[in-house]
């Protein structure tokens, strides 16, 4: 399993941006996905959650109301639109993708994308 995080870049607080996760190598519809994130000087923490169907999310208390995860399986893709960005919103965002076949949470992410730096300025 391949996955490909892009998206990231400056942006002025308030603002928006869409990551976005291109996954090869298993059947991309059957795994839950996940976002995660890592600030400098912190350990990585969740962001969000979708399920393999895309019918359930999940939310950090932190991004709650502000960002959105999504996935389009035709694609083999799971986006993340952020909106009202704040400077504490600034890190490398991964994606990484649950090793069970239609697993339900909490998920067990096997496979991790390299990571896309998200930095907000204020």
């Amino acid at each position: 399993v391949q996955l490909q995080a892009s998206g990231g870049g400056l942006v002025q607080a308030g603002g928006s941006l869409r990551l976005s996760c291109a996954a090869s190598g298993r059947t991309f519809s059957s795994y839950g996905m996940g976002w995660f994130r890592q600030a400098p000087g912190k350990e990585r923490e969740f962001v969000a959650a979708i399920n393999w169907s895309g019918g359930s999310t999940y939310y950090a208390d932190s991004v709650k109301g502000r960002f959105t995860i999504s996935r389009d399986n035709a694609k083999n893709t799971v986006y993340l639109q952020m909106n009202s960005l704040k400077p504490e919103d600034t890190a490398i965002y991964y994606c990484a993708q649950d090793q069970r076949w239609r697993g339900a949470p909490p998920y067990e992410y096997d496979y991790w994308g390299q990571g896309t730096l998200v930095t907000v300025s204020s």
